[in-house]
């Protein structure tokens, strides 16, 4: 383990200590004043960011979309740190309270994880979202992002510790690595001591390998192959509306979809529609023999292409016999992220519900939704696709554990 890793593991863990004391309204003025800074600093920030855009010449279009920012992008990070400042503060809050037959007082009391690492990709905005939600959680947080980002994300770290010193805080309670090696990332993995919970945000690589090698805690997030429903009593416009939102907005994140069933019933009727209109942006269909029948321009999917996360303008498409078929389907292929059906039938919709085995299951409405800033969060930290500690998009709250506070009166076990 290297010295410097192990320095910034025990600032944080310094760090974190002082942050669980820090009352509510310092925390709030805190991340008010982050929104500034980020405003007050975008053109330094841009600046920064084209240096990473300039060398990332051999980066697919799909990773240079995330690795890019914008005035409107910092804008909309100074929004989601508004609106985290805005919201309940969760530590301290008493889930529940009972006294037991000794008469002892129990409260199950909400408190920080302590510290959280993450190591994520191309993404310079989890800086941001993570340094906030971490930040009023009371929760100090080590960063590791990839080399692609590095001078993205030191600048826009930057800006908030220098916040932070400026309200003579701990600015250790933001820490980001410079030194983005493998071998950096592996030891991150292995700070037990120091590190309570690793949060890995990225391609199914990432977490595949964050998953395997680390023993600190992990919460595993993001990989998104997520699936389109249209049912045989879905209205034909919204389908389109829907798809092309869920697919075309942003084809590389992990909240687009990237399949779409179709209900056989309504193919012949439906899928040209749907595929015209996903032609019509530039998406490459790939489909099951029955839809190849269909739509002649649609090209054979293989089997690997059922669980692909293509994070590009692909999409594969198949016909299926019924709703059961299609929720077997996704159960079996689904990376248990988003999942949608089309449908003005109450009961196709509800069975769907409670059927797909998902972290965030919709009728009618895009797979886009599934965010922690859509959903009310402020930012999310992740969107996590496991049953344990969390599930979904991961906001404040999830971003704590419990205790529980006991007090007595002299009481002795009998």
């Amino acid at each position: 383990m290297n010295d410097e890793l192990l320095k910034i593991g025990q600032n944080a863990k310094a760090a974190a200590y002082k942050l669980n004391l820090l009352d509510t309204v310092t925390k709030n003025q805190v991340l008010n004043d982050f929104a500034e800074a980020l405003i007050k600093n975008t053109d330094q920030i841009l600046a920064e960011n084209q240096k990473d855009i300039a060398n990332a010449t051999d980066m697919p279009a799909k990773f240079t979309d995330r690795l890019k920012l914008t005035g409107q992008r910092i804008s909309d990070m100074a929004t989601g740190l508004k609106q985290v400042a805005a919201l309940p503060d969760p530590i301290g809050n008493i889930d529940k309270g009972w006294q037991n037959d000794a008469g002892l007082n129990i409260e199950k009391k909400r408190v920080p994880l302590g510290v959280i690492a993450m190591i994520f990709e191309a993404r310079p905005n989890v800086t941001v979202d993570a340094s906030a939600l971490t930040f009023k959680s009371g929760n100090a947080v080590i960063l590791r992002g990839g080399k692609e980002a590095l001078h993205s994300n030191l600048a826009l770290a930057q800006v908030l510790r220098d916040v932070l010193k400026q309200h003579d805080l701990d600015e250790n309670s933001i820490q980001i690595l410079h030194d983005t090696s493998h071998e950096t990332a592996n030891e991150l993995m292995h700070l037990n001591k120091y590190v309570d919970v690793l949060i890995p945000r990225g391609g199914a690589g990432l977490i595949n390998a964050v998953i395997k090698n680390a023993t600190v805690p992990v919460i595993e997030t993001g990989a998104g192959n997520c699936h389109i429903y249209v049912d045989k009593d879905a209205e034909l416009q919204m389908a389109i509306d829907i798809i092309v939102n869920a697919k075309v907005q942003r084809p590389s994140v992990c909240n687009a979809a990237e399949k779409v069933l179709i209900h056989q019933d309504v193919a012949e009727k439906m899928l040209p529609s749907i595929a015209k209109a996903l032609f019509d942006h530039g998406v490459e269909l790939r489909g099951d023999a029955a839809s190849q029948r269909i739509v002649s321009s649609i090209k054979p999917a293989t089997e690997e292409d059922w669980s692909t996360e293509y994070n590009d303008l692909i999409m594969a498409i198949k016909v299926v016999d019924d709703e059961q078929q299609a929720i077997d389907h996704i159960n079996h292929y689904s990376t248990g992220h988003s999942e949608v059906i089309i449908s003005d039938n109450y009961q196709s919709g509800q069975d769907f519900l409670n059927k797909i085995d998902s972290a965030c299951v919709y009728v009618n409405a895009s797979t886009r939704f599934t965010d922690g800033f859509e959903f009310g969060f402020g930012a999310e930290i992740g969107i996590s696709t496991q049953k344990l500690h969390a599930r979904g998009p991961m906001g404040l709250n999830e971003l704590t554990t419990t205790k529980y506070v006991i007090r007595g009166d002299g009481q002795v076990r009998q």
